[in-house]
């Protein structure tokens, strides 16, 4: 008997662990989905949206902002994994548009949960965020720095700053309406093509 009471308390608390499970999964994808379209979008709607209580969103996440939080970790994650995928070989001026493009794409598909991220999460943790995407764009500019193709009289850190800038400017403008997504992607690298151009040169 005693045996038979230990294995349904194990199955019952496999099964909470599940549920748990399905409900963090349901309120992360209805939060990204939510914040995409609505930066400002309250935790009522994102509740909703997953089809679970207030009660329990709050009971895996404490606040609203540490949602936020994790939602904008995830999507981050996830989209140093596509631009890992990337080629980055070749001319870096080339490599550079391919991977502005990537990344203005995965830019629109997180659409205002950059303008959420930056609203709830305190500057230091936002840009704390954003070291592996930079990552993923430090080699290619050293190799263009190297080879002439970008300036070298910049701090590379600069230009990197100025990279996811950029990008998150593009956002909050299409956002507000100042322009218009599909000129979005030619915007951004027609403007850091030509900061990084090196003095005196052309650009192609």
């Amino acid at each position: 008997m005693m045996f038979n009471i230990s294995w349904e308390v194990q199955a019952v608390t496999t099964l909470k662990r599940a549920d748990a499970r399905k409900n963090i999964e349901s309120i992360m994808d209805a939060a990204t989905a939510c914040l995409a379209r609505d930066p400002d979008v309250s935790v009522a709607d994102i509740a909703k949206a997953a089809g679970v209580g207030r009660v329990t969103l709050y009971g895996h996440f404490e606040s609203r902002a540490i949602l936020v939080t994790q939602v904008a970790e995830r999507a981050i994650q996830q989209s140093d994994e596509a631009l890992g995928a990337v080629d980055l070989d070749g001319d870096p001026r080339a490599a550079l548009s391919r991977l502005l493009e990537a990344s203005w794409r995965l830019t629109q598909q997180y659409g205002a949960l950059i303008v959420a991220a930056e609203q709830s999460m305190p500057h230091e943790q936002f840009q704390a965020v954003h070291l592996g995407l930079i990552d993923r764009w430090k080699p290619l500019m050293e190799r263009g720095r190297g080879d002439g193709s970008f300036r070298d009289d910049q701090p590379l850190g600069w230009q990197l700053t100025l990279l996811q800038s950029v990008l998150h400017a593009a956002s909050g403008a299409v956002y507000r309406g100042e322009i218009k997504a599909a000129d979005a992607a030619t915007l951004i690298d027609g403007t850091l093509q030509a900061a990084l151009t090196p003095p005196g040169a052309t650009r192609h």
